[in-house]
């Protein structure tokens, strides 16, 4: 964990001296917030709309600009650069574990989801959103939303360690707009039309989502919350298994 925690360091001061890649990650999920929330928020008035709790649709709307912010990792377009550019083949030849390179880049995007998220929450509180759940939900609202940022950026570091291809490691992040909208994204679940419902329940998303959702409108409601960790501790074990498995057999 020592090399992979240096390595996770170098990844961070890599973000850093990127802000331009950074900026987006904040700008286009509050363009989305801002966009939802003008178009919907007359039709669903937070006092007599159930599913709101007393607060506007704005507080409805966050988890998903929380979840798309977290969506947004650079970590595997720099692993690509790294790997066209001849670096990534002088690390493997280092006396490091091949796991801890792949684990690096990881923990960075955690720390880089917290502080968006972090960001993001506060932007929110600013403009009237209360987090019901208070200052433990407010933590595992940010704890969540970066664990989904570790499991996103994972897929993405196996798409870029299997086709070594900028081209290929972009587009396979498009994959999270259909998983974002095929989720109770305007109205809850129940809402749905029974297709769409259908489609919801068995997107993984939707138990994050949900489990977000929840910490910002209701009090520790555990079921939700624990579901939402569930979803994305497993498919975050998924992720990282699937990306050492890609790096050990890498040659």
């Amino acid at each position: 964990m020592t090399q992979a925690w240096v390595l996770g360091q170098r990844a961070l001061r890599e973000a850093w001296r990127t802000p331009e890649a950074l900026l987006p990650t904040l700008f286009i999920p509050l363009f989305f917030l801002v966009v939802n929330v003008g178009q919907a928020a007359r039709i669903f008035p937070s006092k007599s709309t159930s599913f709101l709790h007393g607060q506007g649709y704005g507080a409805f709307q966050l988890p998903s600009s929380l979840l798309l912010a977290a969506s947004f990792g650079s970590a595997a377009l720099f692993l690509v650069e790294e790997i066209e550019g001849g670096y990534f083949d002088k690390l493997r030849a280092t006396p490091i574990p091949r796991t801890a390179i792949v684990l690096g880049r990881l923990i960075s995007e955690g720390v880089k989801g917290v502080f968006m998220a972090s960001a993001l929450v506060v932007l929110g509180l600013i403009f009237g959103i209360r987090i019901a759940s208070g200052p433990l939900g407010f933590v595992l609202l940010v704890g969540l939303a970066a664990l989904w940022a570790v499991v996103f950026s994972g897929f993405m570091q196996a798409i870029a360690l299997k086709t070594r291809s900028a081209a290929a490691t972009n587009s396979a992040g498009l994959i999270f707009f259909p998983l974002l909208f095929l989720t109770p994204n305007f109205v809850p679940r129940n809402l749905l039309t029974r297709p769409m419902e259908i489609a919801a329940t068995v997107n993984p998303v939707t138990y994050v989502m949900e489990a977000l959702r929840s910490l910002i409108l209701e009090d520790l409601v555990w079921s939700k919350i624990l579901y939402g960790f569930g979803v994305a501790t497993a498919l975050g074990v998924v992720m990282l298994a699937l990306n050492v498995r890609l790096i050990r057999h890498y040659d």
